[in-house]
């Protein structure tokens, strides 16, 4: 059976991260960029200790400092990096773990948007596209403008995800992953356990469907 990866982010609390772990979450991410749920590293840390070696550990950045996401990768033990702003392929360059790399997706989607990062980001992220913000939105973009297999890098749909509209998405696009945050919550940062375990099992239902 084909099977799509499970990202679990926005987590600020190590019970929230432990029970993204026990859903069949493949990894787990914290936000370092201004949001409600951004965490300090030494938060970072903390979060992540309740996740086993088997789950990525993902720190989302925006345009932020090289030493900052160094001391983050080294002290919360991230296996992988996801930048969201407007970082160049040669910032993608330094740093020491994969790199996963936001493309916003508005009303139309433009695959040459990705193409300067063939080669420097190891997956790409597909995001709803905001004026004023460089994620959680809440909304998802027009999934049918899109193709999730670029050819070059595994893609992970993101925005505006939940429990009822992610089997849809799966079966529609069949990405390599899907990444939820405000989806599976009660409250900004704080994860509803039974919606984290909803949203992984609607996705294993899809992939059952679609395979």
């Amino acid at each position: 059976m084909r099977r799509t990866r499970i990202k679990i982010c926005g987590v600020t609390r190590a019970e929230d991260a432990a029970a993204a772990v026990a859903g069949g979450a493949d990894a787990v991410g914290v936000i370092f960029a201004s949001s409600p749920r951004q965490v300090s590293v030494e938060q970072a840390a903390d979060v992540l200790s309740a996740v086993p070696p088997f789950v990525a550990r993902v720190g989302v950045f925006v345009d932020a400092p090289t030493e900052l996401v160094r001391r983050a990768v080294e002290s919360c033990g991230l296996t992988a990096v996801q930048f969201s702003g407007s970082e160049t392929p040669e910032i993608c360059d330094t740093v020491p773990v994969p790199v996963l790399k936001v493309i916003h997706v508005g009303t139309h989607f433009d695959s040459s948007a990705a193409e300067p990062y063939r080669g420097h980001a190891a997956a790409l992220l597909l995001d709803t596209l905001s004026t004023d913000k460089a994620g959680g939105t809440s909304q998802h973009f027009d999934w049918r403008t899109v193709e999730a297999d670029l050819g070059w890098a595994p893609t992970i749909v993101a925005g505006g995800l939940h429990p009822g509209n992610v089997g849809e998405c799966v079966a529609l696009l069949r990405p390599f992953a899907v990444d939820v945050s405000s989806g599976v919550e009660s409250a900004p940062g704080i994860k509803d356990h039974d919606r984290i375990e909803a949203f992984c099992a609607a996705v294993r239902a899809a992939d059952s469907e679609v395979s």
